[in-house]
């Protein structure tokens, strides 16, 4: 069956899993990103020179991902950009939980390069 433009704006598509974070006193929704979301951070972690060559730029990882992916019960997120600063002062722990979870659901990481590989 061929979706129309309707049926795919209409489709529920944002998926989001609950992570038990213990440093912060419960837990959290961490939802896939939208597109533009995605686009934001992958933008995020790359720095254009002045002669065009690309450098990673890795400060505060954890922090835009977290910030990218962690939603309220109707599903918006918590964050938004100038709470990144604040937000990589957390436990690192905490992070990093919350990060794997995020990465997991939305495709990104080694173990998503690698299985993308083999298929």
């Amino acid at each position: 069956m061929t979706l129309t433009k309707d049926q795919i704006f209409e489709s529920s598509d944002l998926k989001s899993v609950e992570v038990e974070v213990p440093e912060w006193g419960g837990s959290v929704l961490v939802r896939t990103m939208t597109g533009a979301d995605r686009d934001a951070f992958e933008t995020s972690m790359v720095t254009i020179n002045p002669d065009g060559t690309r450098t990673p730029e890795m400060k505060n990882l954890r922090a835009k991902l977290v910030a990218l992916t962690v939603v309220d019960d109707a599903n918006n997120r918590l964050f938004d950009v100038s709470d990144i600063p604040r937000l990589a002062t957390k436990s690192s722990a905490a992070l990093e939980r919350v990060f794997d979870v995020a990465q997991k659901i939305n495709g990104l990481g080694l173990k998503a390069e690698e299985a993308a590989v083999k298929n």
